[in-house]
């Protein structure tokens, strides 16, 4: 009796978070959810929120590309258990990562204040953190907040080292002092039009590959009129897709502010190509890139593996603002958030090479990219096939892409 008394409060505890899986749209059927209470029956996972959290993902979601909603839904559902982290003690005061000070300057004020130079950049940090011992803010030297110094958090200088800031404001950061996650992209989101689907169909070459298991409908016809009316069904290999594509996608930082459209293309390029490979980086790509956003920091796949695992027969689209200091494009050490050993050129120069059928989309506003170092950078080592993630953009792209391969 005690048996089915525990039973029967599992089934009642796991029944509200079940459905909630399937009202977010998560393909949770009956049969996983029969078997998560089997296993907890089996005590696989006792006594710990973390063990139960991992058990339940691992038997209810099989494709990583839902993580990101199971976490909030599960979130939702046991939310009770929760860590508090506002308990949590850290070397940093909590109000030095907030915005105390809004200072903004005139546009005389701006040009007066000058760039530094990245030498001279990383030098001037290493003095600061050596001398500085208490908190500042708004002022022109000490890490802090608000103010005109190039160290520290929501004030003005044209590049400098951002230090504990929510995100970014002037986007002239050469490096990044924080821990940033950044979450996947979702490839269910409805699209706002269908009209990306139609322009990346310019792509699509097909050929009937695999088993006959398609009806020939012409074919089956004719053979039947000469088998003296006898059916004779004729069948032939499916039509296919065969253009082979590799996505690379910049996220986070300023791409934060085209979540929307790149979830569309993503989306897009899901359904309307078979063949296709992912990736994402962060502004330039350096020497690793990375599947799930969740696990960035520790598991990469090496951009000389990607090189050598997928062939030339493969066509590249970079999707990216190329919006960034041109350290992070030119300089060894450049990247915002370690310490690259080479130069995201060199690493650009390495992919060209190897997958020559390559286009960039920025979803920046064409007129806007004249005023950005960094998107002249990349236009000149793409040889100008940058193209703006428009309909149209989208449409000129892959008009790029299919005349290079004829």
């Amino acid at each position: 009796m005690r048996l089915c008394s525990i039973c029967h409060e599992r089934i009642v505890m796991l029944l509200p978070f079940f459905n909630a899986l399937r009202t977010a749209g998560l393909p949770v059927s009956l049969k996983e959810h029969l078997t998560l209470l089997e296993a907890l029956s089996r005590q696989l996972a006792f006594g710990s929120v973390d063990e139960f959290y991992y058990l339940a993902r691992t038997i209810l979601i099989k494709d990583e590309k839902y993580y990101d909603r199971f976490d909030q839904v599960f979130g939702h559902c046991f939310n009770g258990l929760a860590l508090e982290l506002e308990d949590l003690q850290t070397a940093i005061p909590e109000d030095w990562l907030r915005k105390q000070v809004e200072k903004f300057l005139s546009d005389e004020e701006k040009r007066q204040l000058e760039a530094l130079g990245w030498d001279k950049l990383m030098q001037t940090l290493r003095e600061r953190l050596a001398e500085q011992k208490e908190r500042h803010q708004g002022g022109n030297k000490w890490i802090g907040t608000g103010g005109t110094s190039p160290f520290g958090a929501y004030g003005y200088h044209p590049e400098g080292v951002r230090i504990g800031q929510q995100a970014s404001r002037h986007r002239h950061a050469v490096k990044v002092w924080d821990q940033r996650e950044f979450r996947n992209f979702d490839d269910q989101v409805e699209l706002g039009t269908r009209n990306i689907k139609v322009a990346l169909r310019r792509l699509r070459q097909f050929a009937r590959e695999g088993a006959a298991e398609v009806l020939d409908l012409d074919a089956t016809i004719g053979a039947t009129a000469r088998n003296a009316g006898f059916l004779d069904l004729q069948m032939v290999p499916e039509l296919r897709n065969t253009v082979k594509l590799l996505v690379l996608f910049d996220v986070g930082g300023s791409m934060d502010d085209h979540i929307r459209v790149c979830e569309e293309l993503f989306s897009a390029v899901r359904s309307e190509f078979k063949h296709l490979e992912y990736y994402y980086f962060h502004n330039c790509v350096y020497e690793g890139v990375w599947k799930d956003n969740a696990r960035r920091h520790g598991q990469k796949l090496s951009t000389w593996d990607l090189i050598h695992t997928f062939g030339s027969d493969y066509k590249l689209i970079f999707v990216g603002d190329a919006s960034m200091s041109p350290y992070e494009i030119v300089y060894p050490g450049g990247s915002v958030e370690h310490m690259n050993e080479e130069s995201g050129e060199v690493w650009l120069r390495r992919l060209l090479a190897q997958f020559r059928h390559a286009v960039w989309l920025n979803p920046m506003p064409q007129e806007h990219w004249g005023y950005t170092q960094s998107i002249g950078l990349i236009r000149q080592l793409l040889q100008e096939r940058m193209y703006p993630l428009t309909v149209e953009g989208i449409d000129s792209a892959m008009h790029q892409l299919r005349h290079s391969v004829s």
